[in-house]
């Protein structure tokens, strides 16, 4: 899969921004993984969150193994960009929108790891941590989970992070 043939692709998707980088440029952020920790509800909760996404230098070897990187957002217009259930329901789109890309534009090649935003909402409850993932084909941890600061990467790659009032930017990244 070359980067022409992914940028001839994605054309066909609503993806706001988009930049190919090599994950060796990533910085981990042990800090991530505390906030984490302290002030999402799904922490010890999902497999896509921690600690069931596996330790901090498990994510790091687990991103860092792939030769390429694919960061890409869609965004989403809200009413009210402080009511968390109107903005977790846009959500929805952007993982449709992952999914099509993963279908489509990465079908040829099956050894990529997919992060997205949020923890995953496939089931009504996770199986985490009693039994293993009923959907991990479908189940993209959140890349926050890897201790990646999304900001940081926007920062380094010139992608939109705010996008103005009431605009929720969704983030999806590829290794592959």
């Amino acid at each position: 899969m070359t980067r022409e043939n992914i940028e001839k692709k994605i054309m066909e998707y609503p993806i706001f921004e988009y930049a190919f980088f090599d994950p060796s440029e990533l910085n981990f952020h042990p800090a991530v993984r505390s906030i984490c920790k302290s002030e999402c509800p799904q922490y010890g909760k999902s497999w896509s969150c921690p600690p069931g996404v596996g330790t901090l230098e498990e994510c790091k070897t687990r991103c860092t193994a792939y030769d390429h990187a694919f960061i890409f957002s869609t965004i989403s217009e809200v009413t009210d960009i402080l009511n968390m259930d109107e903005m977790l329901l846009t959500r929805g789109e952007h993982i449709e929108i992952v999914n099509q890309i993963k279908e489509n534009v990465f079908s040829g090649n099956k050894d990529i790891l997919i992060l997205t935003a949020e923890s995953c909402a496939i089931c009504d409850t996770c199986t985490y941590p009693a039994a293993a993932c009923r959907h991990l084909d479908k189940m993209y941890p959140c890349v926050e989970s890897h201790t990646i600061s999304v900001t940081d990467i926007c920062e380094k790659q010139n992608m939109s992070f705010l996008n103005g009032n009431n605009v929720i930017t969704w983030f999806g990244m590829i290794f592959f």
